[in-house]
């Protein structure tokens, strides 16, 4: 039997479009989405009105000549119109294509080439270099009231009449966004999400994490991530739910905002966790924070339940999940989330390891649902990242009594920096480039509020400046082809890198050597 015909059965007649007009039919009046800026009036849309202003925009980027499968730039923050944007996409079938505007302009121009965008909707601090970045884009449309730069169209050019918009066929497996997400390679890769991804996240979503559609959950990070996108957004659209949407994180105003809009959930990150551990916190109805790992002491200091759960940009949602009512073992990630199978495997023999052992988690799921679809434009990624159906998450578990898994750590290569994953290799690329930079390798520091941050250790070659002043070149390189959060904080001047078998750089002692400097 075709397996094509299988997989669109899975989630027949349904997609992001279907997903909102499911809840306007049959919760019209419910609020969908509530904007609460950190200045001026806020807003709401219940679901009859999400429908039309998706539709409406989809209407006009027809209008617009954006067509089904045609990739669209989204570089903006919290906004939303940035989300109506991404939602309205979907609608039209296009592809949004959501960045992280931490990015440096040569970034830009490199997410829109290497995912052929066709236009691009930004905000004012950032249309000079989306507008520049790339001679592909038709169009660049900017959020705001502000008249935009010349040649730009404004956000409100791009809504069009909603009574226009006719439905097109609905394509499950059709692509639906592509975000960028870094790996140890030197260069992120284009994650692409179907239709059948969002439908599959607000399906599975809502169970993991006892989403009910009177619940509200508040989204404080950043909609170009997976986390805004798929845990909290389509675990909303799935049971017809409240997002209630700020800018980005604030300390000052979270609790005002928790208990005036009723939040019940929230992703749990380690900077807020000492909002939640305030003495004298107000009574509200939040109840539930989606975090990585079991943690009953965390229950006990913020007050609420923390369930456990694990994914990443490519499993769409949480591929392990974990309750407190479950009373699974301390620091466990879970189980696997029903869908999801998995295997602890030894990455030199590629066997499965036995309890106790750690390995390399790896997880299946059929591709478009589950999992993602594939890197866009990049076989060599695709073919690396699977085997046999099975994707290799790159994450070091160990299998635990009754079926726990427990974290163990990742490539080291792959850096964490207050949730965003950074490429060594990526920033060794860079710095390399610079005049007097014999060799480099990137560590991460231990950081008490970002997890860590970046170092360079360098090798001056014989020519090099003095050491304050190779440090700075080598900053000022990576600040003008590096997002922020990728630029090096200290750079280091040694003799030479410690070394193990095969000459092999020992960065594990390069990590010591950095969390024994001055912090920075």
């Amino acid at each position: 039997m075709d397996r094509s015909a299988i997989d669109a059965l899975q989630m027949h007649g349904q997609d992001v479009p279907w997903m909102v007009r499911h809840w306007a039919t049959h919760r019209p009046d419910h609020t969908a989405l509530v904007w609460e800026p950190a200045e001026g009036e806020g807003r709401s849309w219940t679901y009859a009105q999400l429908r039309e202003a998706t539709e409406g925009l989809a209407a006009g980027l027809r209008d617009r000549g954006i067509e089904p499968g045609d990739k669209v730039l989204i570089h903006a923050e919290n906004c939303p119109e940035m989300l109506l944007a991404w939602l309205a996409c979907g609608t039209v079938g296009a592809v949004a294509v959501t960045t992280n505007t931490r990015s440096a302009p040569s970034e830009v121009g490199w997410f829109i080439d290497k995912a052929r965008c066709v236009a691009a909707i930004t905000q004012p601090r950032f249309t000079e270099h989306v507008a520049t970045a790339s001679e592909a884009l038709r169009w660049v449309a900017v959020i705001g009231d502000d008249a935009p730069a010349d040649g730009a169209l404004r956000f409100s050019d791009l809504e069009g009449d909603a009574s226009t918009w006719e439905p097109r066929p609905i394509e499950p497996l059709r692509p639906f966004g592509i975000m960028f997400t870094s790996g140890t390679t030197n260069k992120p890769k284009a994650v692409v999400h179907t239709h059948a991804n969002a439908v599959w996240a607000g399906r599975v979503g809502p169970r993991n994490i006892d989403l009910g559609p009177d619940d509200r959950y508040l989204i404080y990070l950043p909609l170009f991530h997976v986390n805004a996108q798929s845990w909290s957004m389509f675990s909303v659209l799935g049971v017809g739910a409240t997002a209630v949407l700020m800018p980005k994180w604030s300390t000052s105003r979270f609790w005002d905002v928790v208990a005036r809009h009723g939040i019940t959930h929230i992703s749990l990150m380690p900077f807020v966790i000492p909002t939640l551990m305030q003495e004298d916190k107000p009574e509200t109805a939040l109840r539930v924070g989606v975090f990585g790992l079991i943690m009953e002491v965390l229950d006990q200091m913020c007050g609420i339940d923390v369930y456990a759960a694990y994914g990443m940009t490519e499993t769409v949602i949480h591929a392990t999940n974990g309750k407190p009512s479950q009373r699974l073992p301390e620091r466990s990630m879970g189980r696997p989330t029903p869908g999801y199978e998995a295997l602890v495997v030894d990455q030199e023999t590629g066997e499965p390891c036995p309890e106790g052992v750690p390995g390399e988690l790896w997880l299946r799921g059929t591709r478009g649902i589950q999992l993602f679809l594939e890197y866009f434009d990049n076989p060599e990624a695709n073919e690396k990242a699977f085997e046999d159906g099975w994707f290799k998450t790159g994450d070091i578990v160990v299998l635990g009594e009754g079926g726990n898994l427990f974290y163990r750590e990742r490539d080291k290569d792959l850096l964490k920096v207050g949730g965003e994953n950074v490429s060594a290799r990526e920033v060794e690329d860079v710095a390399g480039t610079v005049a007097g930079v014999a060799q480099v390798a990137v560590v991460g520091k231990t950081h008490e509020f970002l997890d860590e941050v970046v170092v360079a250790f360098v090798v001056a070659a014989p020519d090099a400046p003095d050491e304050a002043t190779l440090e700075a070149q080598v900053i000022e390189a990576c600040k003008g082809q590096l997002a922020d959060f990728k630029v090096p904080r200290a750079v280091y001047a040694v003799d030479a890198f410690p070394t193990g078998t095969l000459d092999k750089i020992l960065k594990n002692e390069l990590r010591a050597m950095a969390d024994a400097r001055p912090e920075v």
